[in-house]
C-alpha cells in the first residue's frame, strides 16, 4: 500500500485514528471549476472520460486546487455500458440518453460480455496515470454505478423521476428482471475489480436512485445484487464505499447489501443513521445547496453536521450529492478548510 502524505481518508473509512475530519466531494471536478472548464471548453465530457491524459488532469488538478484529502477518478458511470452494446451519449442540463432502452427479455438478452481490458482500457489508463501525478499525496478513489442504477437508465431511457418503466419491469417481467440485475452485476464486480488491480485506494458504489424503492422492493429486487458485489471485492483489501440517494428508510437493508462506508444524503442526521447502520463509518452529508449560500450559513451547517458526530471515529465529511454547477468554489475551498481548522484544534 502507498504510504501517503495524507492518509485521512483511509484511516477514517477503517475507523481508526485521525488528525482532522477528512473531506473530499463527489463531483469533485466539475462545471464549477475553472480548470475543468478550460478542458471542457475544448472536450466533450465522453472525450474527457475517454482520454487518460485529460481524465487524470481533471482529476488531479480538483484535488490540488481545492485541498481534499481524496482524489475521485474523472468518469462516468455509463461508461461500462458501451461495452456490453449499450449506446448512449451524453447529453448537457439533460443526462445520460440511451438509445435502444431494454423493455423485455428479448432486449436483456442481447446484452454483450464485458470486459475491462477490451471496453474500458481508458479508465485504468487515467487511473495509473492519476497516481502517478498525485505522487503520493493524496488516495485515488474509484467508482461505479449500481445495478438497479445503471438499469434505471437503460430501462427508462433518460433520467427518470418516477422510474414507472424501470418498476413495471421489476413487477411484470421479474425473470427479465433478474437476468438484467444478474448481468450487470457481474459486470459492475470485474469494472471494481480492474480498477482496484489499477491501483484505486477505495471503490464507490453509486446507487444513486435506490432511494425511490418501497423497503420490501429494496429487499427483494436489489439488495441480492449490491451483496453479491460487496461480497466478491471485499478480497480486494480496499473500502468499499455504499452511497444512495433518499436512502433514509432502506439504510437498515444497504448495510445488509454491504460495505465498509455509507454515503448518507441530508435528509436524515449523521446520529440517526449511526443508530440504524451500527459500528460503521459514515460519509455525508451536507445539503449541496447550502454551498450556494453564504461561508457564514456554511459553517453553522457544518457545525451541526460535527455535532452531530459526537467524536465517534470514522466519519468522512462530504455532500449528500454533488457539487452543484452553480457552486463558487471559493466557497467548495473554504468548507475544506473550515472542515480541517475546525476538527484539527478539537483533537
Amino acid at each position: 500500500m502507498t504510504d501517503f502524505e495524507n492518509d485521512n481518508f483511509l484511516r477514517a473509512c477503517w475507523k481508526k485514528e485521525t488528525e482532522f475530519t477528512p473531506i473530499w466531494f463527489m463531483r469533485q471536478a466539475g462545471r464549477y471549476l475553472e480548470s475543468y472548464r478550460k478542458v471542457r471548453a475544448k472536450n466533450d465530457v465522453l472525450t474527457i472520460c475517454k482520454t487518460p491524459e485529460l481524465s487524470a488532469k481533471v482529476t488531479v488538478d480538483a484535488t490540488t486546487e481545492l485541498g481534499v484529502d481524496a482524489a475521485i477518478i474523472f468518469a462516468d458511470i455509463m461508461l461500462p455500458l458501451e461495452g456490453i452494446g449499450q449506446s448512449f451519449k451524453l447529453v448537457d442540463g439533460v443526462g445520460p440518453i440511451v438509445e435502444k432502452p431494454i423493455r423485455q427479455m428479448e432486449d436483456v438478452k442481447r446484452i454483450g460480455k464485458f470486459s475491462p481490458k477490451d471496453h474500458v482500457p481508458f479508465v485504468t489508463d487515467a487511473i495509473e496515470l492519476a497516481i502517478q501525478q498525485l505522487d503520493g499525496r493524496a488516495p485515488l478513489i474509484g467508482f461505479s454505478g449500481a445495478p438497479f442504477t445503471l438499469a434505471s437508465y437503460l430501462i427508462e431511457g433518460n433520467p427518470s423521476r418516477d422510474f414507472t418503466k424501470t418498476k413495471r419491469m421489476m413487477y411484470a417481467e421479474p425473470e427479465a428482471w433478474t437476468l438484467l440485475m444478474t448481468r450487470l452485476s457481474s459486470m459492475i464486480h470485474d469494472y471494481l475489480l480492474a480498477q482496484i488491480r489499477a491501483g484505486v485506494d477505495a471503490v464507490q458504489l453509486f446507487d444513486t436512485w435506490s432511494g425511490c424503492l418501497s423497503p420490501f422492493d429494496y429487499e427483494k429486487f436489489v439488495l441480492p445484487f449490491n451483496k453479491q458485489i460487496f461480497e466478491r471485492l471485499k478480497p480486494g483489501g480496499v473500502p468499499r464505499i455504499h452511497f444512495g440517494v433518499g436512502t433514509a428508510g432502506i439504510l437498515k437493508l444497504m448495510r445488509e447489501a454491504g460495505g465498509d462506508v455509507f454515503g448518507i444524503d441530508w435528509r436524515i442526521s449523521l446520529d440517526e443513521a449511526w443508530a440504524i447502520l451500527g459500528d460503521i463509518a459514515i460519509q455525508g452529508n451536507l445539503d449541496p445547496a447550502i454551498l450556494l449560500g453564504g461561508n457564514e450559513l456554511v459553517h453553522t451547517r457544518s457545525k451541526e453536521i460535527l455535532s452531530r458526530v459526537g467524536g465517534r471515529p470514522g466519519h468522512i465529511f462530504n455532500l449528500g450529492h454533488g457539487v452543484l454547477p452553480e457552486t463558487s468554489p471559493e466557497h467548495v475551498k473554504n468548507l475544506v478548510q473550515f472542515i480541517h481548522g475546525t476538527t484539527r484544534t478539537k483533537q
